[in-house]
């Protein structure tokens, strides 16, 4: 089943076909032709990055092939991935569209693990300032 978004986006779904990755996903291509084989491993990677940040609204990714690079950086994946907050991108170029694909997500599971420790960081900071009050009014 693939729906066509009304702005031309070619491969938007709400939910995707056989696996669902609980959240909107539009995946747009530019001269270049969607498998399935690249969609498989797409939401593969999209939801093992997704277990990381159970929060997260929507994906959009834009798959591209661009003849005028050299050919090591061909095949462009960008990816924007909307959470609470800032959005978190990134985006890689390589000769190899799926070598492309893992980066970017390995880009996305390390912006996803620093602002997670960030925020841990913060909470046991305030944490402990509140023991430390609470043990220097004890005094």
């Amino acid at each position: 089943m693939r729906a066509v978004h009304p702005r031309g986006f070619a491969g938007f779904l709400p939910t995707w076909g056989h696996s669902d990755i609980g959240m909107k996903l539009v995946l747009s291509t530019h001269n270049l032709t969607l498998t399935e084989a690249i969609e498989n491993h797409l939401t593969s990677k999209l939801e093992k990055l997704l277990r990381l940040q159970q929060r997260a609204v929507d994906a959009r990714v834009i798959l591209e092939r661009d003849h005028a690079r050299a050919p090591e950086q061909q095949f462009i994946c960008s990816i924007r991935i909307g959470v609470r907050g800032p959005d978190l991108y990134a985006e890689d170029c390589e000769s190899d569209l799926y070598a492309a694909i893992d980066k970017v997500i390995k880009k996305l599971e390390q912006q996803l693990r620093t602002r997670h420790n960030k925020q841990k960081a913060r909470k046991h900071k305030e944490a402990a300032a509140s023991k430390r009050r609470r043990q220097e009014a004890a005094l």
